[in-house]
């Protein structure tokens, strides 16, 4: 489980770095700024939540909560863009919090 859990916060970081990158590419870049922010901020988390999943953290617990929470919002954001990296990312974030809230329930 644990396994997946990594693989789903490396798949959201790499999704996330991309929906920012390519929202930073669009038109209408201005209208894409909350986008960019929650891509960011979700790529922050994970990054993080990775680090501590993956050194055995005591802590652990608290960055699969808040990462839950800022995927889900990184999540609903992307969706309401039609573009392809943007429902990639919603995507991602989905398969992402899923896994940190299976990883929740085993360690409960």
């Amino acid at each position: 489980m644990k396994n997946q859990l990594i693989k789903s916060l490396t798949d959201c970081i790499e999704a996330c770095g991309n929906c920012a990158a390519s929202c930073l590419r669009e038109f209408n870049v201005k209208d894409m700024s909350d986008c960019i922010q929650t891509d960011v901020d979700c790529q922050e988390i994970c990054s993080t939540t990775l680090a501590f999943i993956s050194r055995g953290s005591s802590n652990s617990e608290t960055l699969l909560k808040a990462c839950i929470e800022i995927c889900k919002t990184c999540e609903k954001e992307c969706r309401n863009h039609d573009m392809d990296h943007c429902q990639h990312c919603a995507d991602a974030c989905r398969a992402c919090y899923e896994a940190c809230q299976a990883n929740l329930s085993v360690a409960a």
